[in-house]
């Protein structure tokens, strides 16, 4: 579940060889590979009273990575789980057949956190792996790969790209790479990687098809694995995608599932408290239809 100021959203376009829209999903593309949601979170500034506060909410037949480049969030879930997560590092919690979480800054007052900006992401998973244990998996940052290329910095965060695999435990064939630009530079992703791509400017822009894509867009490669671009000098993109799911697959607040029954089904056992909860924590975020 997100706690975002700050969602920039672009209407859908075809500019030849791709199209531009928002975060995921967006409406010609609900999803890229595996990846079924995409929320920027902020850049979010707190004032001396206020606090990221996400109470226990449930989810299932996904996989949430959490990767924040500013601030700290205090993760615990139903299956004891207390972890802090602190920026370039990794939070990785499979749902499965169901699990609940909450997301909060940290109490002591000494971690006080002015500022919050960060990536919540989900990743559906594969039909055998649908309803699996839910498990939860923290990586440091100094764990992730990282290489240099010609005037370009990359970290793969999540999943397989240029010959190497990130330590995030995933259960399909994906990738999510951090990129950073200081000069004016290409990228080709040509038997770099496996499947549909995306392109997320954070920051600076994008060349493609004779057009400056610009900060807060996606970019959708029409041609899976042929994709080339440029990337202008400061800029801060991800770049994203996989292999896509034979199968359609369903959303429904913070549920993912292969059928739109195990959705309702999942509704009713969290109106009727049948979830584990997390220990300590009596909170409740109720469905959306509650409210």
């Amino acid at each position: 579940m997100s706690n975002t100021d700050l969602i920039i959203e672009e209407r859908s376009r075809d500019i030849g060889d791709f199209l531009v829209g928002r975060i995921l999903p967006f409406r010609k593309k609900r999803m890229v590979g595996p990846f079924i949601y995409f929320d920027h979170m902020g850049p979010k500034e707190f004032g001396s009273n206020e606090r990221m506060d996400i109470g226990p909410h449930p989810h299932i037949g996904l996989s949430t990575l959490t990767y924040l480049l500013e601030g700290k969030i205090v993760h615990r879930d139903s299956l004891g789980t207390e972890q802090t997560i602190k920026p370039g590092a990794v939070n990785w919690m499979t749902a499965g057949s169901g699990i609940v979480h909450s997301e909060r800054s940290p109490k002591d007052p000494v971690e006080k956190i002015n500022r919050m900006h960060g990536l919540q992401i989900w990743v559906a998973l594969p039909l055998e792996h649908e309803e699996i244990e839910p498990s939860f998996h923290h990586i440091e940052a100094n764990q992730l790969p990282t290489w240099k290329g010609k005037n370009l910095d990359f970290k793969l965060i999540a999943g397989k790209a240029f010959g190497k695999e990130s330590p995030v435990p995933v259960y399909s064939d994906l990738f999510l790479m951090e990129v950073h630009t200081n000069e004016e530079s290409e990228i080709n992703l040509v038997d770099k990687v496996r499947g549909e791509v995306a392109i997320y400017v954070l920051e600076g822009g994008v060349k493609a098809c004779d057009q400056i894509i610009p900060k807060g867009n996606v970019l959708v490669s029409k041609k899976p694995n042929e994709c080339g671009f440029i990337v202008e000098k400061g800029s801060h993109i991800l770049i994203f995608g996989g292999e896509p799911f034979e199968e359609e697959r369903h959303i429904y607040w913070n549920f993912v599932a292969s059928s739109k029954d195990k959705i309702e089904a999942a509704k009713e056992r969290w109106k009727n408290h049948k979830f584990s909860k997390i220990s300590g924590d009596d909170g409740y975020v109720p469905l959306p239809e509650d409210r």
